[in-house]
Formats: structure tokens, sequence, C-alpha cells
């Protein structure tokens, strides 16, 4: 039987099957044949709803929907819900959810043999967060009689998916994911194995937000073009909302809003650009947030690579917004990367346990797991240096303890004897086409990465600065150029 990998993302969970021979997903259909699993749960009388038919509810009956559980999973009460009785606490909703997930997983594919988890990043992010949340999906596990197999990092899962295209693994890795609560940024490195270096969420930038937004400013567009208030009456601004999500997670260039009464028909033709346009606060909020993580991380826009989920991807905008910033190289993650990861994670690797206290729970891949894209017979990592205050500009290159002067020219170069460059790279070095040029433009110098300048794409740079390494290997050798300010080699220039 194959393995099952499952994204618990609140945006909507999503479920992978894997064999030896081939990884697809599987379409789970609630019970009215629904098969989106939004993180909603709705309260009426004794009875509990999940997934859409509960957020069917939101603008209904708003003090009887619950959204955030997933996101906070804690034995803490979620008091959004007005409930006479008790509420249900957040791991109390989140195991009923799980457990009306799981009934319909296994009446679509039959009885579970192995099954994977692929969490957000906040259950991992330290020890005291991981012993909490580990702990209740293992008793719900425990409970559900799951034959669990690992919980793996759910970005780190999705640069295992066999259906990505393939990530250069020389650069550091930026997983961008917007959930339902808001979004979560990764830094991944590949050394001896895939591994989450930097983890960040950011709050209130997630599809609830987004989408309450859109709802607010196309029902607004509406009134004027129509003269009908959509917020007069709940159910009428429920439909409303369904057709923005629709709108906006089709993706189309249009869609004809249509609200019917017993009198008359209201239309309104809105386009994909409106939703560009009202999307742009958020979008620039997600695109500082990134900015601000990989500058904290001490890498530079130019130096990494963006994996975009499918559903951040699908954020009107945001892709073109961190590209206009810097951000050239990003990749298009399939829907349900995690998923799909998680569950080839599981088939070539990962035992079912007896014990639950034994489940492997990891951060970090074996690179036999991973979706890399083919490189060149050397690699090559500028890395920055973090420094507080500003430092004078680099006189030297350092290799082996042996200094050269960068000179005031307007090119210095790195490489292989036969290239002749401004500084040879060790004999044993044997990347024959290496060549990394260093440009002096402005009264800097900056590193253009020769990768990128070989692939055709637009080619960004990098102020080389004090402190900062270059980085660069070829089978087991590797050799590392520091960039260091000498107060004497500057008074001579002067």
């Amino acid at each position: 039987m194959p393995t099952i990998g499952l994204e618990l993302c609140d945006a909507g969970f999503l479920t992978a099957a894997s064999d030896h021979s081939d990884t697809k997903l599987l379409a789970i259909a609630d019970s009215k044949g629904a098969t989106d699993w939004p993180g909603f749960a709705y309260h009426e009388g004794s009875h509990f709803s999940f997934g859409r038919t509960a957020e069917d509810m939101w603008f209904v009956h708003p003090r009887r929907v619950a959204h955030a559980f997933w996101s906070k999973l804690a034995h803490d009460t979620v008091s959004t819900l007005n409930i006479p009785t008790r509420s249900p606490s957040g791991s109390e909703l989140s195991f009923f959810f799980l457990r009306e997930f799981i009934q319909q997983l296994i009446a679509a594919s039959g009885p579970l043999e192995k099954i994977v988890l692929a969490v957000p990043g906040s259950y991992l992010k330290d020890a005291a967060a991981e012993e909490e949340k580990v702990g209740l999906l293992l008793g719900m596990a425990a409970e559900l009689k799951l034959p669990l197999a690992g919980i793996v990092d759910m970005a780190c899962a999705a640069l295992c998916d066999p259906r990505a295209p393939g990530f250069n693994p020389t650069l550091p890795v930026v997983v961008v994911d917007v959930h339902l609560e808001g979004a979560d940024f990764t830094v991944l490195t590949v050394e001896e194995r895939l591994e989450r270096k930097n983890f960040f969420h950011l709050p209130n930038s997630g599809y609830a937000h987004l989408l309450k937004h859109l709802t607010a400013t196309m029902g607004n567009r509406f009134l004027r073009h129509t003269a009908f208030d959509i917020l007069e009456d709940g159910r009428v601004e429920q439909i409303f909302f369904r057709q923005t999500k629709n709108f906006l997670v089709s993706g189309a260039q249009e869609h004809r809003y249509q609200i019917n009464t017993a009198t008359r028909n209201y239309e309104l033709l809105a386009k994909h650009e409106q939703l560009t346009s009202d999307a742009n606060a958020f979008v620039a909020t997600l695109v500082h947030g990134v900015q601000s993580f990989v500058d904290h991380a001490a890498l530079a826009p130019g130096l990494c690579t963006v994996a975009l989920s499918a559903r951040s991807a699908g954020v009107p905008g945001l892709e073109a917004k961190l590209r206009a910033v810097g951000f050239s190289r990003q990749i298009r993650l399939p829907a349900g990367a995690a998923a799909a990861g998680a569950a080839r994670i599981g088939v070539n690797r990962l035992a079912v346990s007896s014990d639950l206290s034994d489940v492997a729970v990891e951060i970090a891949m074996p690179l036999s797991d991973t979706r890399r894209a083919a490189t060149r017979a050397w690699e090559l990592r500028f890395q920055k240096a973090r420094h507080s205050e500003s430092r004078p500009a680099p006189t030297h290159a350092i290799i082996e303890g042996l200094g050269h002067a960068l000179g005031s020219g307007a090119r210095f170069t790195i490489g292989a004897a036969n290239a002749r460059p401004n500084l040879t790279l060790p004999a044993s070095f044997c990347g024959d086409d290496c060549l990394i040029p260093l440009v002096r433009d402005a009264g800097r110098l900056w590193f253009i990465d020769p990768t990128i300048v070989h692939s055709g794409e637009v080619t960004p740079r990098v102020p080389v600065e004090t402190g900062d390494r270059l980085s660069l290997k070829t089978g087991a050798v590797s050799a590392e150029v520091l960039f260091a300010y000498c107060p004497e080699a500057h008074r001579q220039d002067v």
C-alpha cells in the first residue's frame, strides 16, 4: 500500500500518496463533496462542522466559527466560539477536525499503512514549541490509531516533492508559504544534508485576512456599481465571499459577481488587476517581512532562491514585487508539495514505530530525499557578514593566509589558473571553467554570480563588504576567500 503524506496547513489540508514508482495528490471529499479542507470549525447546538462546511458559515454566524485552532495548537480555550457551556480548547477542535478528515481519507483510500505528517515550521521552531505541539499530535495519532512514521518540517518536505522543479543546492533557499492565519518564512541550506537554518512566522498575514479584505473592497466596488450593499445580510456576504475566494484561487483574469434576490439580479464584472490592486498593502507587508527575514539571516536577495508554495504564488502581485526588490531567483512549488514530499520521505526511509515516542521528528533531510537541480562541477556560495556598525570597504582578498590587493581597477577576478584571474585558486581546485568576476562601479566592488550570467537571466549583483566570504567547492576540495580591510594598504592608496 502507498505511504500517505498529510500537509497540516490551515489554509487547506492536502494529502498525497506515494509508492516506489509514483507520487500523486489525493482528493479527499467531505460529507458534502467539497475537497478543500480549510481550518474552520462551526458550532451549532451540540454539533460541530469542519472544513468547507464551517467556512461557509463564517459571515453568517461569525461568533460560532473558529479558525485559529491549528495555527495556535495548544490546550488553550478558543474564546471566539459563543458556546453556553465550556468552550473547547484549540487542541480539542484540532482533534475533532483531524478525526473527521482521517475518516474521509480512509473512505477514499482504504486502510492506512503508513502516514507522515508535514507540519508548519512554528510547531518545530524551538524545543518548547516542539514538546507541546508534537506531543499533542502524537496524542491525536494514538487516539486515532494512526500508523505514524514521521513528523517533518513543512518547508523541508516541500523541497523533497519529486514533482517540484529542482533547486540549486549551492544557494540558500527561502521558502515563502502563506497559511490561513499568517505567513511562514524558512531558510534552508544544503551542506551534508538539507537543513532548516532560520524560521519566522509573520502573524496576521494569511488568507483569512487577505480574503476578508478583498471581500470588503470588492463589496464596496459592487455597492458603487449596483447600489446593492452586501453587508446588509450575512448570508449574502457569505455568498460574495465565496465568489471572491473562487476568483482568487482560480487565477482567472476576470470574474462576474452575481447576487440574486427575489426581485432582481445584480452583477459586476471584476478584473484580476483589481484584485492585485486591492492586495497591494497585504503584499507589501509580506515582501517587507521577507526582506527583513533574509537580512537578519545575513543573506542577500540576489544570493538565494525563493521557493513559493502554490498558496503564496496565488497571492496577486507577490512574485512580481519580490522580483522587483532583488529576488530574481524564484521557483514555484506544486500544490501539495509538502504532502507529496512527506509521502516520498516516508516511502524512502521511514518506518512505522510501535512506540509513538520513537517517531522521527525532522527539520533536516538527507540529500537523497531532496529534489535538486543539476549543478556545475564546482559550487559557489557568497556569504554576507553580519555587522551592526559600518565598516570600510575591503582592500584585500585573503586565501590560505595570503592577501591579494583588490586594487582600484574596474574588474577583479577569482578563478582557476588557466583562466588567468587576479586571484588564482589552489592547484587542487579543478574547476577549470571557474571564473568569478568582481566589478567596480560607483566606487564600490560588486559580486556577480556567474551561474546567473550563464543562464541568461537578469544578473543580480551584491556589494562586496569587509568580512564577506566566498566559499567554493569541487568534489572533496574546497577553498574560501575572505574580504578584508588593511589600514596600511588604504593609506598607501591615499
